[in-house]
């Protein structure tokens, strides 16, 4: 058995995994201030956590931010078009009836604002960790897939009457 200061390799590894849990925990309840205070400050309306996220549309819409530096990973808002069509209705003041480059930029810009504010309640992450420009996807019939994440926070909120989902992807942190 390997030991590092007489501490057992099995306590090293449970004293680590409580390390991150204690450490998700952290980030999920920053994570949902962080999309309430977006939320609020640029649609004007609130945006709670939610238990599920019930998406029943064919279209979706994905924004992603990447993260580098003290942390390696993504931030991940999608959500079902009609959603999408409101949060860029909110945010332009214009009525929008189809999937464009407006709601397309609109969503990119809400995911953005969601990582660098919850970015900003990390002090260890704050100044650490570089945020990419957004990346937007749409379609009816994709997923993201990611190498073995250190750990992965998947949310759901509602927004009106509407629901969508932000994903935290962890992929090592320094």
């Amino acid at each position: 058995m390997h030991r590092a200061s007489g501490i057992s390799a099995s306590a090293v590894s449970s004293s680590a995994a409580q390390g991150i849990a204690d450490r998700v925990g952290v980030y999920t309840l920053s994570l949902d201030d962080a999309v309430e205070e977006v939320f609020r400050l640029m649609t004007k309306n609130s945006c709670l956590p939610v238990d599920q996220c019930p998406i029943e549309e064919r279209e979706m819409i994905s924004a992603v931010i990447g993260m580098a530096g003290a942390m390696s990973g993504i931030c991940v808002l999608w959500s079902g078009e009609t959603v999408a069509l409101r949060m860029a209705e909110t945010l332009t003041g214009l009525a929008i009836f189809k999937l464009n480059e407006t709601v397309k930029d609109a969503v990119g810009e809400m995911c953005n604002m969601v990582a660098g504010a919850w970015k900003a309640r990390q002090p260890s992450l704050a100044s650490e960790c570089m945020l990419s420009t957004p990346t937007v996807v749409t379609g009816t019939n994709y997923q993201l897939h990611n190498q073995r994440p250190e750990f992965r926070i998947e949310r759901f909120y509602s927004f009106e009457e509407h629901s969508f989902a932000v994903t935290l992807i962890c992929e090592s942190m320094q």
